[in-house]
């Protein structure tokens, strides 16, 4: 084994606890939206507003990660962003009222974007390399992650701990494992006659409806993800726990997914794969309008997480290979697919204010039957096995 490769594989591993640190954030966030709307003291129509605010600043400040990274080198750069996302957990839960709420989540979105595209980027690169599948793997260990934040979440809720301490004493302990992982990454530089990236890019026209059907899949995660919660407690009367734990199985089954993800399409090919994926959402989504009971919308929210689990790595891994930059690439597919996640919170809120929950998942399941009826434009996107170029370090 040469050292290149040694160097690849650690840095792949290193790369997998990153997305399951990054993940673990969203995890942790997602529990206590209850327990900050109540604290804040806003309508489900203004935690709706809020919640738009996450994407708002990661849509705005993905494109500057590219630039980042080409100024500081991939290590520090995601050592550097992924700590700034880490303590940006804390801010939800102090703000008293909705200008201070929009304001942290836009701070949590913002370097949320950026460590995201970082991770993603180096991903890339390391599948490059190894010329070998590996996107939906990291996004697995991204959704176990998610799993265990909220999994402490649920524990914390439980318990009655305010998200203050938990997200505090979380943050601290993330920050830390994060900068001792990022160690271990692929510390590339760009050449010294390279020309730094755009602050600001657009995807090339080809990852237009790459975007697209990233969008419907990141609206449905942003959704169950960010209301899951709230669903169950409002519309269904779980108590703070249960309504908890409907989030703990959405990420437990996106886990799954995508943890065999990687095997799924390479039997099955892209297409194939997210046309079922999104036929198992819709499913899902429809099973969450019906439900009569918690179990029976939480195996809802387990068919969503399992339908659109593989599709948002699939649209990173293509967008990642449709340019010579994969870390402005994907912040331009990003921009266009969590632009999804500015409009869903709003949407979901919205509907909630001037009908009920319900209706809201009517459009989750909308646009998960997108997913189905869209999957063919991932056909020629195939992540290449070309060559990988000699490290950089």
């Amino acid at each position: 084994m040469t050292e290149d490769t040694t160097l690849v594989k650690r840095s792949r591993y290193a790369v997998a606890a990153v997305f399951c640190v990054h993940g673990s954030v969203t995890g942790s966030f997602a529990t206590r939206v209850p327990w900050i709307q109540e604290h804040a003291g806003v309508s489900a129509g203004q935690l709706g507003l809020a919640l738009a605010f996450p994407a708002l600043g990661a849509a705005l400040m993905m494109p500057l990660a590219a630039r980042v990274s080409h100024r500081f080198g991939t290590r520090n750069a995601l050592r550097g962003l992924l700590a700034l996302w880490t303590l940006a957990l804390i801010l939800p839960s102090l703000a008293p009222g909705l200008l201070a709420l929009c304001g942290a989540l836009f701070i949590y979105g913002g370097t949320a974007g950026m460590a995201d595209v970082a991770m993603n980027a180096l991903g890339v690169e390391i599948e490059h390399r190894l010329k070998k599948s590996i996107m939906s793997g990291l996004h697995g260990l991204w959704s176990v992650g998610a799993l265990l934040g909220s999994a402490v979440g649920t524990l914390a809720a439980h318990a009655n701990v305010s998200a203050q301490v938990h997200h505090a004493v979380v943050a601290v302990v993330l920050t830390v494992i994060g900068a001792v992982v990022c160690q271990f990454v692929l510390n590339i530089h760009p050449e010294e006659d390279e020309e730094p990236p755009a602050r600001f890019a657009l995807p090339p026209k080809s990852a237009l409806l790459i975007g697209a059907v990233g969008f419907c899949a990141v609206f449905a995660e942003g959704a169950s993800l960010d209301w899951s919660a709230v669903y169950l407690r409002d519309i269904l009367g779980s108590s703070a726990a249960v309504a908890a734990g409907a989030t703990t199985g959405f990420a437990l089954t996106m886990a799954i997914a995508r943890l065999t993800g990687d095997a799924v399409v390479d039997r099955f090919g892209a297409v194939r794969t997210v046309r079922w994926s999104g036929v198992i959402a819709t499913l899902g989504g429809l099973l969450v309008v019906v439900s009569p009971t918690a179990v029976v919308a939480m195996a809802g929210f387990g068919l969503i997480g399992v339908g659109i689990a593989v599709v948002v790595p699939l649209a990173f891994a293509a967008a990642g290979h449709t340019g010579p930059n994969p870390s402005q690439a994907i912040a331009g597919v990003a921009t266009i697919t969590y632009a999804s996640g500015l409009v869903a919170p709003s949407i979901i809120g919205g509907i909630a204010q001037a009908a009920n929950l319900t209706m809201s998942f009517i459009v989750v399941t909308a646009l998960a039957a997108g997913l189905a009826v869209f999957a063919r434009v991932l056909a020629t996107h195939r992540p290449t096995t070309a060559g990988a170029e000699p490290l950089q370090s």
